[in-house]
Formats: C-alpha cells, structure tokens, sequence
C-alpha cells in the first residue's frame, strides 16, 4: 500500500498544502511546531476517523475556517496487480462527508477499512501503559482489517449494550432485561473468539520483532483478559449473577467492552516495573508486529508512519528498527525530524526528503 497523494486544507497551521511521497522512505525535516506531525495526523485521521492528539473539534480544524478536508490518493495490491484509490473527508468538528472512489460514504468506517496506517507517535506507549480501551482498539482494528466477519458482530455487540444500559438506568424489567442479555451474550461470546484468536496468533510475531528491536527487553507472551471469569462462566451466567449490581450503579459491569491484555515480560513483575523507555519499544514491536500481520494476511503492507523517530528512540533502537523495516518489501514509511538525523541518512539505501516550514511542504 502506498500513498501518492496527500491534499491537506485548513488542517491545523496549513493553508493549503500537498504532498507527493514516493515508494519507500519519506522524511519529514522541520523546526518544532512546523507541522510535521499534521501531515501524518491527517494520515491517521483518514484510517482511523479520528486524530492521534483527540478530536477533531480539540484544534484540528484552522481557526476561524469552517471546516478541514483531506484527499489522499494510493495504489494498492489487486487479484489483477495495482489498484488506484482515493478518498476525501471534510470535517467541520461536528459532522462529516466523505467520498471514497467517486462515491458518497454513509459511514466513517468504510473510509477507515479502505486505508491501512500503522502510526508511532509520541502518545502511543498509552498502547502498554495506558488503559485497557487502548488495547482494545488495537485489536479491534486488526480484526476490523483481517476478519470479513468481524465488524457485524462488532456492531452488534455495541448495539445490544447500549440497549441494555439504556433499560439498567431505566429500571427496566426482567423479561427486557433477559431478551436483551442473551442477544448480549451472543454476540459477546463470538466477539471475544475473535479477539482470543487473533492475539494467539499475534503473539509469535511480538515475539519476533521485540528480539529485533531491542536486547534489553525479553517479551514472554501476550496474556488475553476476556472481561469476565470465562473459565468458571457463561457471559450469559456472568450477566445474569452481576445483573442487581449492574441496576445499582446503571451500566454493565461485565463483557467484551472491558477486555484487555498485558504483555509478560522475562524477569520483569509486570508493564509496572518498565521504564519509559522500555514502554515505547514494547508498543512499537506490538504495533510493528501488527502491521507485520496484516502484510501477511493481506499480501500487502499498510503505511508506517513514526513520529520524530529520533527524539522517541536512542541511536542504537533507531538502527534496529530501520534495519528491520528496511527488509520488508513494498513497505512506505514517513518519519518526521526536526533535522536531517546524519545516523538514520548513513543507514538508508534510498530516501526522498520533505522540508517542512511555515505552512508549505518543499521536496
């Protein structure tokens, strides 16, 4: 997969500004609060539906403009060899349109399904260290990218618990109650499966980029927590016992929506004992190891994009991970710098190079 293409208008401190990548390595060289990270923000916001630094109402929009637009072109791989797309998304903070090939979308997500970007920024040892909806949301959008099934049942589960929060704070009955907990439980036990699936099969590949990316950090395995005591009971059981608890407080305190996982670490007691550092390197392999999986899956890479790379990692994790991304075939990365990082030049085969200052992008 790779972006051609990038229009940005009124996003943040652009204007009006474009951006024409080439394969392979694009670096973005700037002083702070130039803009770089906007160019790959706008990347995240087209395959995610939202920015990496909050909503888009918080900033994203230029001020006093009515709204930001993004158009992205890409190529990616076909049953017939390479494909052309494109997709544009404005944006006022409050609604939306969008179009995706010529054609009106009714949903943010089939924007979101089209363009795959794997994104390291600063915030994103939240991945380890933040909380379990950060986790959730990582294997969700694998699922969402690699399982055809999944974002139905997704969908369904969502719905069915708004119901039945609505009917808790209600004080709704137990003939409601018990309808909307076995529609629940039914999608809750379906969904949990995919998540327990796809992180089983995640795990050799965390294991195998964490050893290349970093000798001080010994990942052990990946522990999936399903969101209630699986192995004694039924999701449907679980409801049913905690179900006067749940009328209390007016939610639902047991299911799918409060899963989470942790990584296990040799020699290490837990995330806890990490140091900020180790944190960052455990998040990028995770998210490395993702993006890995999908290339196998899919027969293609998503987008890389790493934010200030240098500023994130010492020298050596920096070669390491350049290193290693560098063996993937068809693999397109932007990573963005407030200078030319004479390290990382000396290792790239090949790299095209952005300059980004007061409001304009220069190759």
């Amino acid at each position: 997969m790779r972006v051609t293409r990038l229009s940005l208008r009124d996003f943040r401190r652009f204007d009006t500004v474009e951006l024409l990548p080439a394969a392979g390595v694009n670096l973005l060289v700037g002083p702070n609060g130039a803009g770089k990270t906007s160019v790959l923000e706008a990347l995240h916001l087209m395959a995610y539906g939202r920015s990496f630094r909050g909503r888009v109402r918080d900033g994203l929009v230029r001020e006093h403009a009515p709204a930001v637009e993004v158009f992205v072109e890409w190529e990616e791989a076909g049953t017939a060899g390479s494909i052309r797309r494109r997709s544009g998304l404005r944006h006022t903070g409050q609604s939306w349109t969008g179009r995706l090939d010529g054609q009106d979308v009714a949903h943010l997500g089939e924007l979101c399904a089209a363009l795959a970007v794997v994104t390291f920024e600063p915030g994103s040892h939240g991945l380890i260290a933040g909380g379990a909806e950060n986790r959730r949301r990582f294997l969700d959008w694998g699922l969402f990218h690699v399982e055809q099934g999944f974002l139905p049942i997704w969908r369904r589960y969502a719905r069915a618990l708004k119901q039945r929060n609505a009917l808790l704070k209600a004080g709704g009955g137990a003939a409601q109650l018990d309808a909307w907990d076995h529609e629940l439980a039914e999608a809750g036990e379906t969904l949990t499966a995919f998540r327990e699936g796809y992180l089983t099969e995640l795990v050799p590949r965390v294991l195998e980029v964490a050893t290349r990316l970093t000798r001080d950090l010994a990942v052990a395995g990946l522990d999936f927590q399903p969101g209630w005591r699986r192995q004694e009971l039924s999701l449907a059981d679980a409801l049913l016992l905690g179900r006067e608890r749940d009328r209390a407080v007016g939610y639902t305190g047991v299911g799918p929506h409060r899963a989470d996982w942790v990584l296990r670490f040799a020699g290490l007691p837990g995330r806890d004992a990490l140091s900020r550092g180790q944190t960052k390197l455990a998040a990028l392999a995770a998210l490395l190891a993702q993006a890995a999986d999908y290339a196998v899956r899919r027969g293609q890479w998503p987008v890389l994009a790493l934010d200030d790379l240098p500023s994130e990692l010492d020298r050596d994790h920096q070669t390491r991970v350049l290193a290693f991304l560098q063996e993937q075939p068809g693999l397109q990365l932007f990573v963005t710098a407030t200078e030319v990082p004479d390290n990382l030049v000396g290792q790239l085969r090949e790299f095209h190079m952005f300059h980004v200052e007061q409001g304009q992008i220069t190759a």
